[in-house]
């Protein structure tokens, strides 16, 4: 599994399409699997930052809890419009809850220096990235572009 720096050096191009989706609206939809298996979707704020993807999250949230004991998850970015003409970004991979006190507070200071926001108390998570995509409008069809952690950036074109 990759940091967001690795997979940046793996799909430099479409790592840069996917994190550009996130910044625009800074808001996504994190999909992760509750206790009974089914999937929970939950609005979150992801942050690029140190070279990682992070997840933030209230205590005790829900979210934060399926992630504890299964770390497997998608984000999507926010759509904002059915044509999707500014694209559709996901991203794949496994959440890994940040415990070490050093590394909580390097993110602490990433996101006030990115947001002004200064959480109490927060659950942190930082995303190993197994794959992306990204879709947009190519005219008659469909760009997607995908990556997948161990080969290299493809493109397909659907109609």
């Amino acid at each position: 599994m990759s940091t967001w720096d690795e997979t940046e050096a793996a799909a430099p191009e479409l790592a840069a399409l996917v994190r550009g989706r996130f910044e625009a609206h800074g808001m996504g939809l994190l999909a992760t699997l509750r206790r009974d298996g089914s999937p929970r979707i939950s609005g979150i704020e992801p942050l690029f930052a140190l070279g990682e993807l992070w997840l933030g999250m209230m205590p005790a949230s829900r979210k934060g809890e399926d992630l504890r004991r299964d770390p497997r998850m998608a984000l999507h970015s926010a759509t904002t419009d059915k044509d999707v003409q500014e694209g559709d970004a996901k991203i794949a991979g496994r959440a890994v809850e940040v415990t070490a006190e050093g590394l909580r507070q390097e993110y602490l200071e990433a996101l006030s220096a990115a947001t002004g926001f200064e959480p109490e108390d927060c659950q942190v998570f930082r995303v190993e990235v197994t794959g992306l995509s990204f879709v947009r409008p190519g005219g008659d069809h469909l760009d997607v572009h995908a990556w997948r952690e161990g080969g290299g950036p493809r493109l397909v074109q659907r109609s």
